[in-house]
């Protein structure tokens, strides 16, 4: 899976989203589609990296401290 083949999903969901309120205005779509993405995100990496938070915040990019917030925040356990 290639980068441009994960926007070409997040298009369309976004394009089906918009399409599904039929002209009812969207609200706080980045936060939605952020928040929705992120959660599958750490989930994956977390088993890939055997719920070690230090080695999947290295694959992450992201500081240790952040990857726990977050996995708080999505309510995932590790």
């Amino acid at each position: 899976m290639t980068r441009q083949h994960i926007e070409e999903v997040v298009r369309a969901s976004l394009e089906q989203y918009l399409n599904d309120l039929r002209g009812t205005e969207p609200h706080e779509v980045h936060a939605l589609f952020l928040s929705a993405a992120e959660k599958p995100v750490l989930e994956v990496v977390m088993r890939h990296a055997g719920n070690n938070q230090s080695l999947a915040a290295q694959w992450l990019g992201i500081n240790r401290n952040t990857l726990r917030r977050k996995l708080r925040e999505h309510l995932i356990r590790t």
